[in-house]
């Protein structure tokens, strides 16, 4: 109970392939697009109808988290509690002894995107791995998953890690994992020197080859000085902008790193690179689920029996939590 305890605080050549593990660890390969340069520039394309604007402009906060991190938390925040199907959004600082030890999950899925280092992964099925930098990590936690991330290494370990919702009818599926290595992530570039790294949904005609339960988009943008873009974004989805480096212009708004921008309805959000540096920042954006969220730290369901329920089951090490008593990643 202790380990519960320290996550439950309360908050409402060829072409290449990923590996998807299910729950029995059996592996499955999807196609994924070829890099390409894109002859249209960015800066060429038509206006939209309806520009999304900056609505909400948050600063993620330096907190701490796990045992010895640091992150700064953006989604999840009192300030944005979340942007339904996304629930928290967590930009990682990490190094040795620090990292986020043993602990469960229930109802969503977890994105470890990193930027920098390496974390080690294990899990009470057996499955185990280190994602490194420039890797992600897809997680459907589904109905139950006890794991740690641990750096890998000395250094200090950096990334982003995205929780999105599931929904009630996937609340309860096994787990599974999506595993892109950095060479195998779908990317595109422009001609006048924006380069998208595609993890899930599409840019510039690049698809990823990641399957996502709730129908989500999500873009590592990189954008020379200078250089403008005008991104498509499905209309009726909540969309988000987070500013790693540097600073740009989002429709009006200007940011600069670690500042989290919710966008308004629309069609498309236009970014121009006016800085003498390099922008980088993540577009994420999802068809919202429209179903209640109660959530109780690492536990995210649809009402207050369902959360007393997954208690129950982690504690007493049943419906998906059986190996949680008998395992640790130290062991």
């Amino acid at each position: 109970m202790m380990r519960l305890k320290q996550h439950m605080g309360l908050v409402s050549s060829p072409t290449p392939a990923i590996v998807v593990r299910l729950g029995n660890n059996t592996p499955h390969r999807r196609r994924a697009t070829r890099s390409r340069i894109v002859s249209s520039s960015a800066s060429d394309a038509a206006p939209f109808e309806k520009p999304r604007a900056v609505v909400k402009k948050v600063l993620a906060q330096s907190q701490p988290e796990g045992q010895g991190a640091t992150v700064r938390r953006s989604i999840g925040r009192h300030e944005l509690r979340n942007l339904d199907p996304f629930l928290q959004l967590d930009e990682f600082t990490v190094s040795k002894p620090a990292g986020f030890p043993d602990h469960p999950h229930r109802g969503f899925e977890t994105v470890t995107h990193m930027f920098e280092g390496a974390i080690t992964h294990q899990d009470f099925a057996g499955h185990k791995g280190t994602i490194r930098t420039g890797d992600v990590q897809w997680m459907t936690a589904g109905r139950g998953i006890v794991h740690s991330e641990m750096p890998a290494g000395d250094g200090v370990s950096e990334g982003l890690q995205l929780w999105i919702n599931l929904s009630s009818k996937d609340k309860m599926i096994e787990p599974r994992y999506q595993e892109l290595e950095r060479k195998d992530i779908s990317r595109a570039e422009t001609e006048d020197g924006v380069e998208a790294r595609v993890i899930a949904g599409e840019a510039f005609g690049v698809a990823s080859p990641v399957y996502t339960r709730t129908p989500i988009m999500y873009v590592d943008f990189t954008m020379r000085p200078g250089s403008r873009l005008h991104q498509p974004v499905p209309e009726g989805w909540n969309a988000f902008v987070y500013v790693v480096d540097g600073e740009g212009v989002f429709g009006r708004e200007t940011a600069t790193a670690h500042h989290c921008l919710v966008l308004g309805s629309g069609d498309g959000v236009s970014v121009w690179n006016r800085s003498a540096r390099p922008l980088r920042f993540v577009l994420a954006a999802g068809q919202p689920l429209g179903e209640p969220v109660v959530q109780h730290g690492p536990f995210v369901m649809n009402s207050h029996a369902e959360i007393q329920q997954a208690m129950e089951d982690y504690s007493y090490g049943k419906n998906g939590f059986e190996r949680a008593g008998q395992w640790s990643s130290s062991a």
